[in-house]
Parts: C-alpha cells; sequence; structure tokens
C-alpha cells in the first residue's frame, strides 16, 4: 500500500499497532454498502465508466457473500476493512479496482462506516427498550393494586402498587428511548465525499449518496465530517444513562428475590445454581446487568478521553474509537434482553409483599395527615404526634392499626375512632390519588397511557 513511499516496509511493532481489522472488520457490511453507493454515483457523473462501475458493484456484491458465509479474513499487512475490501476486489476484477477510491479517502470511508453502524446500534437499542417497556405495562397492568412496601433509605416509608413502582422504570426507560431517538436525528448526515478533510475536485453527486445509504442529507463541512465521533458519544452516553436505569431495575430484583424478601422468583432461564450450595438460586443474570453498567460508563469514559484535545482534522487516535462503542453496544443489546425476559417471565409473590407492606408503620404519614384534615393540626404538631403513636406501637409489637383508640386517645384527646379508616394499608395506598399517584385507579389510567405512548413509538 505504501509502494511509491516507503522504501521499506513496516517494521513488526508498528504493524501490530497500526492494524485494526481485528476490530474493525464488525464494518464489513457498512463499507462493502458505502462502496457500492459510491462507484454508482461515480459512474452516474462520469467520473468512472459504467462497465468499470459495474464490474466493481459486481466484485463487491461477490465480497459480501464470502464474508457473509466464511466471515472476513485477517491480514494485519492490510491493516484495516477498507483495504482488506478493496485487496480481495482486485483479485476478482483486476486493476479496476483501483477506479473505486476515486474522490474518497479512509477518513470519510470509516466515518461514513463508523456512523452507518451507529446508527444500527442506536436502533437496536431502541427496540431493546421498547421490549422491556412492553413488559413493564404488562406487568403493571396486572398488579395495579398488588401492594407492596415503597422505601426511601431503603426502610419502608409508605405503602405503594408494585404497578405503580414498574411504571416508574417505563418512565426511566421512555427517557432512554428518546435520547437514542434524538441522536438518531443528529447523526443522519452522511461524511461521504468529504475526502480526506477538503472536499475534492471532482464533481461528486454527494446527496445521491446519502440518499443511497439511507441518510436524510450529505454533511455541510468536510473537517467536522472526519474529525468527530459525536455521534458515537451521543449513542455513548445515552447507553450510560439507560444502563443506569437498567441497573437500578436489576438491584430491584436482586434484593426482591433474596429469601429475607421474597418478593420475586426469578425465571429458570436467567438464574444459576451454586457449584457447593443446592439450595441455592442466584440472579447471575441481574447481577451481570448491574455490573454491566459500568463497563458502559467506562467506554463512554474511554472514547472522551480519547477525543479531548484533537486537532482538526483526523488522527490515528480515532483508530481507538471503535472498540468501545462496539463492547458497549454489546453489552446493551444483551442487558435489555435480559431484563425484558426478567420483567416478562417473573413471579411475584403477592402475599409476601403486603406483608412487607403492614410491618414498618408504613401508614404513619396517613395517620399524620388524618390528624392535619379531620383535627384542623398543623403538620408539624401532627408529625410530633404520629412520632408517639409510633414509639407505643413498637413497644407493644403492633401495628399503628392495632393499638387499641384508648392508646391513641391518651396521646392525643383529638383522634376518634374514624381514624382507624386511614390506618389499613388499603385505605392509605387508595387515598393516594393525586395524579402521578400510586392509588390503583390512578395506575390503571398510567398503564392506559402508557399503552397509547407506546403505539406512538
Amino acid at each position: 500500500m505504501w509502494g511509491g513511499r516507503f522504501a521499506e516496509g513496516p517494521s513488526a511493532i508498528m504493524r501490530e499497532i497500526n492494524a485494526s481489522i481485528p476490530f474493525d472488520k464488525a464494518l464489513w457490511r457498512e463499507d462493502i454498502a458505502g462502496s457500492r453507493a459510491h462507484v454508482a454515483m461515480l459512474a452516474r457523473q462520469g467520473i468512472v465508466s459504467e462497465a468499470d462501475a459495474a464490474a466493481i458493484d459486481k466484485g463487491l456484491a461477490q465480497i459480501a457473500e464470502e464474508y457473509e458465509a466464511d466471515g472476513v479474513a485477517e491480514d494485519w499487512d492490510l491493516e484495516d476493512i477498507h483495504m482488506t475490501v478493496e485487496a480481495r476486489l482486485t483479485e476478482i476484477v483486476g486493476p479496476v479496482a483501483g477506479r473505486l477510491h476515486t474522490a474518497r479517502s479512509r477518513n470519510d470511508q470509516v466515518a461514513t462506516d463508523f456512523r452507518m453502524w451507529v446508527r444500527s446500534a442506536n436502533r437496536r437499542a431502541i427496540a431493546g427498550i421498547d421490549a422491556v417497556l412492553h413488559a413493564l405495562v404488562a406487568r403493571a397492568d396486572e398488579h395495579a393494586d398488588t401492594i407492596m412496601p415503597g422505601f426511601t433509605h431503603l426502610q419502608t416509608a409508605q405503602p405503594v402498587t408494585l404497578g405503580h413502582h414498574l411504571l416508574a422504570y417505563f418512565e426511566m426507560l421512555a427517557r432512554d428511548r428518546s435520547r437514542f431517538a434524538d441522536a438518531l436525528e443528529r447523526m443522519d448526515e452522511c461524511p461521504l465525499g468529504s475526502a480526506a478533510l477538503a472536499g475534492t475536485g471532482f464533481d461528486l453527486d454527494r446527496e445521491m449518496i446519502a440518499q443511497a445509504l439511507d441518510f436524510a442529507r450529505p454533511t455541510c463541512n468536510s473537517l467536522d465530517a472526519v474529525s468527530d465521533r459525536d455521534f458515537a458519544l451521543d449513542y455513548l452516553m445515552a447507553a450510560s444513562q439507560c444502563a443506569l436505569h437498567l441497573s437500578r431495575l436489576a438491584e430491584e430484583f436482586i434484593i426482591w428475590a433474596s429469601q429475607p424478601f421474597g418478593f420475586v422468583k426469578l425465571p429458570d432461564t436467567l438464574s444459576t445454581g451454586s457449584s457447593i450450595m443446592p439450595q441455592k438460586r442466584n440472579p447471575d443474570a441481574a447481577e451481570l446487568v448491574r455490573g454491566h453498567a459500568g463497563r458502559v460508563i467506562g467506554c463512554t469514559t474511554a472514547l472522551m478521553v480519547t477525543m479531548k484535545g484533537l486537532p482538526l482534522a483526523y488522527s490515528k487516535d480515532m483508530q481507538d474509537d471503535k472498540p468501545p462503542v462496539f463492547e458497549a453496544a454489546g453489552l446493551m443489546d444483551l442487558s435489555l434482553a435480559a431484563m425484558a425476559g426478567m420483567v416478562a417471565d417473573s413471579g411475584f409473590d403477592k402475599a409476601r409483599m403486603r406483608k412487607a407492606a403492614e410491618a414498618g408503620h408504613a401508614t404513619a404519614t396517613d395517620l399524620a395527615d388524618w390528624l392535619v384534615r379531620q383535627a384542623d393540626i398543623p403538620f408539624r404538631e401532627a408529625h410530633h404526634i404520629t412520632g408517639a403513636a409510633v414509639k407505643l406501637a413498637d413497644e407493644k409489637g403492633v401495628a399503628l392499626d392495632g393499638l387499641a383508640i384508648e392508646d391513641l386517645k391518651a396521646i392525643d384527646s383529638r383522634i376518634d375512632e374514624r381514624v382507624f379508616d386511614a390506618l389499613s394499608i388499603d385505605a392509605s395506598v387508595a387515598a393516594r390519588a393525586s395524579y402521578g399517584g400510586t392509588a390503583p385507579e390512578r395506575v390503571r389510567e398510567q398503564v392506559e397511557d402508557a399503552r397509547k405512548r407506546l403505539e406512538k413509538f
């Protein structure tokens, strides 16, 4: 490849550090698609003959069939997927293959290939999120009135419904979906035709190439087109946020599946056993989703640091742009599939969740609210009264609604029998009927709204 410029070939060290074919061979589909679009445009513009273009296109189609069947052979002397394809094309069609690289550079070639690959990764992420969203909505509908404890600081706070809890993750992941969708819109520009950095003197039809490769338009600035990877960072940052949300959901399932909680039984297909303890049922899939979040964030950081401070236009540092994106995308695809299956196929123990909600004085706030509404007591005073009631219930070993009315009246004479209507967990949940609240009627409304939103996606 370097014959006209260098008297000696690359050293073994240079050959190894310079070769990217071990990882960028993943771009072979995009590379061949870009080359076929490019040569068709060259023929249309009269830059190469129709006969040469036809021969090149036929050769590229043959290479695609070969790679599909047998994979891409690695020859490190060819460095990357672009030269690997061109070398094989030369073997098939002869010297005419050299016309393919007219009016383009590996700089705009790789920027186009990589952008197309990341575009597909975004679409896969959106499809994966949609699967999780559908599972969350289905289970939220099923458990719109299933009562469980709501936590703050992992301490029992107030009773909520499981449907409401699951819909919280629907909202998080719906926002994640929008981030990937926004990234898709921003990256919808084709760099091919920018050449090395300054454009080209050939009369190209860049609109034709963009249309052939399913881009909305060509990039506006050739320097920017070959030198930035913000489209990849857009994907990685959306993936990082999504991975954080998936990690939180996975952590909930890990906690809920532990014996002290016992809220959920994870599906056999996403659990493992122990090599020494036959009774174990380990939530390995959920733990790996939780672990993958750290790796995805690490990939994002890696590319950000790689791009930091690079002058325009292309620098060889940017060869390292692809491994972190490829790694993160693989982790995201797996994590989304795992969580979709976990949400859809786990079994929830309603009785265990309800019993846990009845413990820990989860209706204490309801007592305070009742004192405000029925006895016209300022909330801070009501909070103090309720604290005394909680202390007494602890001493007697009962729930708040297990205290006798005489006990409550001894704390504050303004309490009467009506208070027991507010102290059950069912009453507490039903009372939280404000918009966005946990009351079953509100959860069912939220489920219907979520389904309508899914239909619009």
